[in-house]
């Protein structure tokens, strides 16, 4: 006679639990995250860390947006948030939170525009 099987979780929450250790969301410096937010490696990978930190460290060499790194790594917004708030607390990686345009809501620059016209006829 065989042991019971366990049913899975097709969901995928079992997972999500384990590799944030229950957490549900970031704290700390990392509540600012937003999926513009472009994240960089400060140090490579030591062994023993998590499998899931190693490759945010690895991707994250040259700046990689929360959003592109989300997408590679097959996570939730909230789930990588917060694993990216463990390396932000452990000094592992930086954020880099995107510039606010001047005026927003206001349209295009003018001044800009007609510089970079200025500059393709000159072309």
């Amino acid at each position: 006679m065989s042991a019971p099987r366990r049913p899975t979780d097709p969901s995928g929450l079992e997972r999500y639990y384990v590799l944030t250790g229950g957490r549900s969301g970031p704290g700390g410096a990392a509540s600012s995250l937003d999926v513009a937010t472009l994240i960089v490696s400060r140090a490579a990978p030591v062994p023993g860390m998590q499998h899931e930190h190693e490759e945010i460290l690895r991707r994250c060499r040259q700046p990689l947006s929360v959003a592109e790194l989300g997408a590679h790594l097959g996570l939730p917004f909230n789930i990588l948030a917060v694993l990216l708030a463990d390396l932000l607390e452990a000094d592992r990686v930086e954020a880099r939170h995107p510039v606010p345009a001047q005026g927003a809501g206001r349209g295009p620059d003018l001044a800009l525009l007609e510089e970079v016209l200025s500059g393709l006829q000159r072309l």
